[in-house]
Parts: structure tokens; sequence; C-alpha cells
């Protein structure tokens, strides 16, 4: 084997494990975020007051506050107030994300309910159906069908902004990749990250598209 394919082999197992942890953050941010936006997303649409002007309210902060920022002070916070970490640092990370993203995934979800025709819900009451029933049976299908071109676009931003997990050294891909610069003093890995992430992005690109032809009937 020749000096250049063994450390091609070397950086490729090297940003596998970090790429490890990028997929692991990814799906378990998903996982946590999409069930928690859709709460959200309700009590933005509550008509208790209180309830509706709350969540509207920590929706604005979190959407107009960077998420760097938002994992920093999760990580550092518990240690600054009380003098110890209350979390490591990849479940810090992971909380950050959840909440980042379920706040703009509940608006996406609130666009995409509020989309559905009134008259469906109406149609639905006169044939004696529950509230639940016509979320679940009448509107949800319609709703996904909807938010599948904005979700996807948010599932690549998250791809994307895992990186900022390095922020507090979660040995991410991109962490990977850097590490070569001082260790060996190579820069290409760096560039090579990008392959991970294409790949990622293209898979997704390629899965949304099929979403998008599999509910292509609900017009």
């Amino acid at each position: 084997m020749s000096a250049s394919t063994a450390t091609l082999s070397s950086v490729t197992l090297t940003l596998l494990e970090g790429f490890g942890t990028t997929a692991q953050l990814f799906v378990l941010t998903l996982v946590f975020a999409l069930p928690l936006g859709l709460l959200l997303s309700f009590g933005s649409m509550s008509r208790f007051m209180p309830l509706r002007a709350a969540v509207k309210t920590v929706v604005w902060v979190i959407r107009g506050t960077p998420l760097m920022l938002q994992i920093l002070v999760i990580f550092f916070g518990p240690r600054l107030l009380w003098g110890f970490d209350l979390l490591s640092r990849f479940v810090a990370a992971l909380i950050a994300f959840v909440i980042n993203y379920a706040c703009y995934f509940s608006e996406i979800f609130r666009g995409g309910i509020q989309s559905v025709p009134r008259g469906q819900y109406e149609a639905g009451q006169v044939l004696g159906m529950t509230r639940s029933q016509i979320f679940f049976r009448v509107t949800l299908m319609q709703v996904i069908k909807r938010v599948i071109p904005p979700m996807g676009n948010e599932f690549i931003n998250l791809v994307k902004d895992t990186a900022l997990a390095r922020t507090i050294a979660v040995y991410e891909v991109l962490w990977m990749g850097e590490s070569y610069i001082k260790s060996a003093g190579l820069i290409w890995p760096m560039f090579y990250t990008a392959v991970f992430y294409l790949v990622f992005n293209g898979i997704l690109v390629l899965l949304f598209g099929w979403l998008e032809k599999k509910l292509d009937y609900f017009r």
C-alpha cells in the first residue's frame, strides 16, 4: 500500500468516526424536535391567550438568537451559575439543537395546519367526526404534503449545523477534519469532509423527492 493510499485510508476512517457523531446528533435531534415542534405549533394556535403568548415568545427568542450562542449557554451556564458541569458536551449540544429546531419546525407545522381549508374541518364536523379524528384522518396527510419542501430545507440545514457542536469540542466530522491541520499539517482532509456532507444531503434530497411523489395525490 502506497503512502498516499495509507494516508487516505487513515483519514477516511477518522472522518467516518466523526461522521458517526454527526449522524447521531442529526437523528436524535429529529426524534425529539419533530414531536416537540408539533406540540409548540398547537400551543402557538391555542385559544388560551397566556399559553399562546408564552409559546410565541419562546419561539421568537430561540429563532432570533444564534444557535451557537444557545449551545454555549446550555453547556457553560450550569458551570458559571452553580460551579459544576450539569451536562456532557454531546447532551448539551443535543438539547440546544432540539430546542432550536423544534421552534423552526413549529412554525412550519403551524403554517401547514392553517393552510388546510376551513371547509374541510366543517365537513368533518357535519359527518360527526371529533376534532382528533378530523386532524388525523383529514388534516394530517395534507399537512405533511404541504410541509415537505420547507422540512427538506431544514433537514439539510441541520446536517450542516451539526458542525456548530465543535464549539464545545464535540468531535463531529468537521472537528476530525480540522484536527489534521495541527497534527499533520494537511489541509485536504478539511475539504474531504465536504464529501460526507454532500452524500448525506444528497440522500436527503432523494428521500424528500420520493416522498413528494408518493404524496402527489394530495392536491
